[in-house]
């Protein structure tokens, strides 16, 4: 898919997934914007837009723990982004590799 202009006629943002594309593991979820996602596409690294810092993101520039892509899938209603990357350090900026490290206990009692 080339036009990636649908992915945003819903929101400016889109929620991407990032996924290790060696083993599968979810990595961490951030968020793109149009101009993020043309980047990313032309450098071959991630580059989200901070909702908090309204800013752009480039994942591993200070700390050096950055994210090649290999794929970019959108789902069936292109409103999520699916990116199979090259993690090279961690990932989460908490120091672990994947960002989902709390689990929830599940009441076995049903």
């Amino acid at each position: 898919m080339n036009d990636i202009n649908k992915l945003f006629v819903k929101s400016k943002l889109i929620p991407a997934i990032i996924q290790c594309n060696e083993t599968g593991e979810v990595l961490m979820l951030a968020y793109m914007n149009q101009e993020s996602l043309e980047q990313t596409i032309e450098l071959g690294e991630t580059i989200f837009w901070s909702r908090s810092r309204k800013q752009f993101w480039h994942k591993g520039k200070t700390s050096g723990h950055t994210q090649r892509v290999i794929a970019i899938h959108s789902d069936c209603d292109d409103d999520t982004l699916l990116i199979k990357v090259e993690q090279v350090g961690n990932a989460c900026h908490t120091g672990t590799y994947s960002c989902f490290f709390n689990e929830i206990k599940l009441d076995n009692k049903r």
